[in-house]
């Protein structure tokens, strides 16, 4: 019996993968997808991402008035930067296979929306 043809190669282009990471972090941060900007780099022959983006916050004002709010709507933004971090490692590894050595995110703005209630 002869062994089978082997198989070809798939592989995953920069600017497939750049889409990919762009998505994730969007539903992760709570922003549009146009918002973020996603450099691909090498972390010793693992991916290193270095994303930019805005994070969506709450309005001060609502804050002011109740402090919960900051709790309800996932912590501060230096924990929900620090989550989103691990999101973005494991999800992009997940839906690429590409093994993530390193996610850097770097917040360049805010994107204030008011509080959805649950009804």
């Amino acid at each position: 019996m002869t062994p089978p043809p082997p198989r070809g190669r798939t592989r995953i282009v920069p600017r497939a993968l750049r889409q990919v990471v762009s998505m994730v972090t969007a539903e992760s941060l709570g922003v549009p997808s146009g918002q973020v900007r996603v450099e691909l780099g090498d972390d010793h022959g693992r991916l290193a991402l270095t994303i930019s983006t805005t994070i969506r916050v709450v309005a001060l004002s609502r804050i002011t008035r109740d402090p919960d709010v900051i709790a309800r709507t996932g912590g501060t933004i230096l924990a929900r930067s620090a989550q989103s971090q691990d999101e973005i490692l494991r999800r992009v590894g997940e839906l690429t296979g590409t093994d993530v050595g390193r996610v850097t995110v770097r917040l360049t703005g805010i994107d204030v929306q008011q509080e959805r209630r649950v009804q």
